[in-house]
């Protein structure tokens, strides 16, 4: 798990990147609402609202990431405002929160904006229970939050804007096929919100005070996941990540609470592990989240072991009020998630090879680069997808190396597919009648291998002798591994390539 989150391949460091102007940019937010005398309670908001802003913001342009952090307060200040104005009417306030999930589950069927301003929505919400706000701190609060997003956007857009040097890979949001509650979204905004009450109702018996904890382990337990494979897998990661990191605290932050420089040192450290594992390891990133929350209640003056503890609990409860509504409640089953992701990874596949094709029969316009961007998420998204069937405690023998085979068929593709467009962006390869056919026959096999009819290989490859040129060993090893994927995902005679 260690060398997962730290050694796991990170092509052009962009997660060292992500994670290092994350610390940047929270820390210029924090400094700003400190040098403008704000109190400690209004820098931990605007900290969070940068954090935030840096973190969900993941638009695939950088106009759209802009017109999104501008979008943050205009949802989420008048969520703080009504969670301060309900904090002496328990009901009330629980109601309000439990809209306030649902309705920020439901607005991810809008894609990546529509997740970000629900997130923002809900830890705005969940920030007022933290911090106990009352409506005579709003306009501090206000002033921090609106400081803070923008000293970290003139980091993320001014000082170390790296996406504009970057591929733009398309947007890549959940399966939206259907409506009402076959739509997936809708589904989970009625589980969200149904975990979500039951984890308030029970954390509320084991603390009047601490209670939003819960709330809050069910809420990201339904960030990210669509399946009820995924959730469950999410669930055991969340509770594994917090028990580390309440032991980590009990060694770093309760000792260190009362240095604050330390604890300077502490946070930025856990904000750097939020966004440097993140993409990797999810108990890795609970782990950074867990430690940064412990030394943040040891600045506010209440951490004390006690505490500690019943954020296990409490993280116990939210994550078993999730598995028991992703189980109980409109189920989205892991196969069909599954096969979607699959479906679209293969086609991503085609349109890199379309791409590469076109730029070496000479086209000036074609640029495989932001597919081959768009295919690396698409197979994030099938690693979690899979993840419940290639965990290690998974029973399903059958299955498991089924998903394995898949997954590394595809990490095949994909690396064949990223020199495939590294030698089309040279000039020198252009206008290769040879290479040009070979990717029209990945296409086809591409087609074969997703098209609903039973599966039938495509276009005969040539003799391996043509893997004396790198590019064609590139187009060569690509189909293969695509007609290996017919033996899992269709359960065929492997096909041979000696034809």
């Amino acid at each position: 798990m260690l060398k997962r989150a730290f050694v796991a391949p990170d092509p052009g460091r962009a997660r060292l990147r992500f994670a290092s102007r994350a610390v940047l940019g929270i820390g210029l937010a924090v400094t700003v609402c400190g040098a403008a005398g704000h109190s400690l309670t209004a820098a931990v908001t605007g900290g969070l609202a940068a954090l935030l802003a840096l973190f969900t913001v993941t638009d695939p342009t950088v106009r759209g990431q802009a017109v999104t952090t501008a979008l943050l307060p205009v949802v989420g200040l008048p969520v703080l405002a009504l969670a301060a104005l309900l904090h002496e009417t328990p009901l009330a306030r629980d109601l309000a929160f439990l809209t306030v999930v649902g309705a920020g589950v439901y607005a991810r069927r809008w894609g990546p904006r529509g997740h970000s301003l629900g997130v923002f929505a809900f830890m705005t919400f969940f920030a007022a229970q933290f911090l106990h706000t009352t409506p005579g701190q709003l306009p501090e609060l206000y002033a921090a939050v609106l400081m803070s997003l923008a000293a970290a956007s003139a980091v993320r857009f001014g000082a170390w804007c790296y996406e504009r040097r970057a591929p733009v890979p398309a947007p890549v949001p959940a399966p939206a096929t259907g409506r009402g509650l076959a739509r997936i979204t809708t589904r989970q905004a009625v589980q969200a919100t149904t975990g979500a009450a039951f984890a308030l109702a029970v954390g509320q018996l084991l603390s009047d005070q601490r209670w939003y904890w819960a709330v809050g382990a069910t809420w990201w337990v339904f960030v990210n996941t669509t399946s009820r494979g995924e959730t469950l897998v999410r669930g055991f990661r969340r509770f594994l990540g917090t028990l580390l990191g309440i032991v980590l605290g009990f060694l770093v932050a309760v000792p260190l609470h009362d240095e604050q420089v330390a604890a300077a040192v502490v946070i930025a450290a856990g904000v750097f592990g939020i966004f440097y594992t993140a993409a990797v390891s999810y108990t890795w990133m609970m782990l950074s989240v867990t430690v940064m929350a412990s030394m943040l209640y040891g600045l506010l003056g209440v951490l004390d072991p006690a505490l500690l503890v019943l954020r296990v609990g409490e993280t116990a409860v939210g994550a078993l009020g999730a598995v028991l509504a992703v189980l109980l409640v409109l189920p989205v089953t892991t196969h069909s998630v599954t096969d979607a992701w699959v479906e679209r990874a293969l086609r991503c596949v085609h349109a890199c090879t379309a791409e590469a094709a076109a730029r070496l029969a000479g086209s000036t316009t074609a640029d495989p680069a932001p597919r081959v961007a768009e295919l690396e998420a698409l197979l994030g998204r099938v690693r979690l997808s899979l993840a419940p069937l290639v965990h290690p405690l998974s029973p399903l023998r059958a299955r498991k190396g089924r998903a394995r085979q898949v997954l590394a068929l595809l990490d095949d593709c994909a690396r064949e597919v990223r020199g495939l467009a590294s030698v089309a962006a040279d000039p020198e390869a252009s206008h290769d009648a040879r290479l040009a056919a070979a990717c029209w026959r990945v296409e086809s096999a591409v087609e074969a291998l997703t098209a609903p009819a039973p599966y039938t290989r495509g276009v005969d490859t040539p003799p391996r002798a043509a893997e004396a040129e790198p590019v064609l060993a590139h187009l060569h090893a690509l189909e293969q591994a695509l007609v290996d994927l017919a033996v899992p995902l269709r359960g065929d005679r492997r096909a041979s390539l000696s034809a």
